[in-house]
């Protein structure tokens, strides 16, 4: 099967996150099964030539032309690409884009509907009501007639399938789809050792909604009790990066910070290896792919009620679910630090760390994600030939 993914945007030190990734992922494993699948996307922040290949995948990047920058991600585009996927759409069996409300994915699924083109929409949490005026008229012009048209809706969580419904609206979407975030399984570390001094780690965009602050205003409470622990701040900053730092400085805990910017895929997992727990105090999370990597190889995580991964966390022992209030920073940084001193007692650490490489294998390894993802396509591209 030829399998085109729309994406908006790659750059070299993955600045854009989890739909990137997630076709990243979805297309090596795709590959390794016999179908020839490969990514169209924005390429930005490059020295010299786009690469026309990603960790093994063929990718298809065009320069990104900031034509909206009030609107960041949502208003970059490309003619040479909006032309290049009507030719290559005459190719595919099936085009799966990764839709946000932008000028790339909105676009290229609305040509889908207009070349007959089998159309898979998976929106990563990122379509959703709002109050927002532009994002309305967006919605008005053309998400609701993606979201009514496509051959399948995919959507991670319930909560996720309610938001692009109420987006249809009244156009009840019947081809929905869950299909949750996979992951390589990995060979799981050895315990914490602990006469060793503890590793924290915070692993994802450093940005206001990931709630970098929570990690950092933690680290007093855990540094009382051990000294000599290490905190790590790893990941692409998207703006919350200088406030992050301030704050650790405020709180003469920048000693103890490790700020070590963006990290490749294998980075990524011995980065979690080395870590005793992980923490995503993120207001919003659908589906972390980072939590998932980091529970891969067995470290526990400290993640918030609203990341849709909370139910399964709890359920399992994987680690520890914390509510996170709006204007509450003392007490949600209070929260996140009585959970991870929780996390890095010995037998807790044990217990929770087994739990979470085992909840991975369980239910959430790319290769069931994709098992799913190709009966999907299958049924999509009979129906269409039907």
């Amino acid at each position: 099967m030829k399998i085109l993914h729309v994406v908006t945007l790659h750059t070299p030190d993955h600045a854009f996150g989890g739909p990137t990734r997630v076709a990243l992922n979805l297309s090596k494993v795709q590959r390794a099964q016999g179908d020839d699948a490969r990514i169209m996307a924005l390429g930005d922040g490059f020295d010299g030539e786009l690469p026309d290949a990603v960790e093994g995948v063929p990718v298809h990047l065009f320069q990104a032309r900031h034509v909206l920058p009030v609107f960041e991600v949502s208003g970059i585009t490309s003619g040479a690409l909006l032309r290049a996927a009507r030719r290559m759409m005459r190719g595919a069996d099936l085009v799966h884009v990764h839709l946000m409300r932008d000028l790339v994915t909105l676009p290229v699924a609305l040509l889908a509907l207009a070349t007959r083109t089998p159309l898979v929409v998976q929106t990563h949490g990122m379509v959703d009501p709002t109050e927002k005026r532009v994002a309305q008229l967006t919605d008005l012009l053309g998400v609701r007639k993606v979201l009514r048209g496509a051959d399948a809706v995919l959507h991670l969580t319930e909560t996720e399938r309610l938001d692009v419904n109420a987006v249809a609206a009244p156009v009840p979407l019947t081809r929905t789809v869950r299909l949750v975030n996979g992951v390589r399984p990995q060979e799981r570390k050895p315990a914490r050792d602990p006469a060793r001094p503890p590793t924290v780690l915070f692993l994802a965009r450093i940005q206001e909604r990931k709630r970098p602050e929570d990690f950092v205003a933690a680290m007093p409470a855990v540094l009382e009790k051990y000294p000599d622990a290490r905190f790590v701040l790893a990941g692409p900053d998207t703006g919350a990066l200088p406030g992050t730092l301030a704050l650790a400085r405020r709180l003469g805990v920048a000693d103890s910070l490790d700020h070590v910017g963006p990290l490749g895929h294998e980075e990524v997992l011995s980065a979690g290896r080395e870590a005793d727990v992980y923490v995503l105090p993120s207001i919003e999370e659908p589906l972390g792919v980072s939590v998932l990597e980091a529970m891969s190889v067995g470290t526990p995580v400290v993640i918030t009620r609203t990341c849709g991964l909370a139910p399964d966390v709890a359920e399992a022992g994987a680690g520890l679910v914390v509510e996170s209030r709006p204007g509450e920073d003392a007490a949600n940084a209070g929260k996140v630090a009585q959970a991870v001193l929780d996390l890095l007692e010995p037998e807790a650490n044990e217990r929770a760390g087994e739990a979470a490489w085992g909840l991975v294998n369980g239910h959430f390894t790319i290769e069931a994600v994709t098992g799913t993802l190709r009966r999907t396509y299958e049924d999509v591209v009979r129906r269409s030939r039907r």
